[in-house]
């Protein structure tokens, strides 16, 4: 191999590293729908329940909920961090729960652990016809 050959195919490696994100992607989390029904005395809004798998260093990408989605969320196992909107970080463990107001940016959410996997039961209150509950805001932090 010249050294030419050798230049290029160094300079192409580090064009491909460039590219590529500066920080390694976290696994990303696993979300189950689990429930869903029409609240038949609350015309136009429903229940949904999703179940949220984080493998150990499990996260979210960043993410608005829905306007009409009032969120109540609880560890089942392993430990959560969650931030909503301007409020501090906080870790939430097994058997611990919290909730989300409606439109309601979650910038943080993922598994405090990086050797345990974590899971969350997330309820939403929503209009029947938010099909979308979360919007993606961009990369993980």
């Amino acid at each position: 191999m010249n050294i030419r050959s050798f230049i290029r195919g160094a300079s192409a490696a580090v064009a491909i590293a460039v590219a590529l994100p500066a920080a390694a992607h976290e696994p990303a989390e696993t979300v189950t729908p689990s429930f869903e029904q029409v609240i038949p005395n609350i015309p136009g809004k429903s229940v949904r329940a999703l179940v949220v798998d984080y493998p150990p260093a499990g996260a979210s990408f960043p993410h608005t909920h829905a306007k009409s989605a009032f969120i109540f969320a609880y560890v089942l196992s392993g430990e959560i961090e969650s931030q909503v909107n301007d409020e501090p970080k906080r870790v939430y463990r097994a058997g611990e729960s919290f909730y989300e107001t409606p439109g309601s940016t979650h910038l943080v959410s993922r598994n405090a652990s990086k050797t345990e996997p974590a899971k969350l039961l997330a309820v939403f209150i929503a209009d029947t016809d938010d099909k979308e509950l979360t919007t993606t805001i961009g990369p993980k932090e």
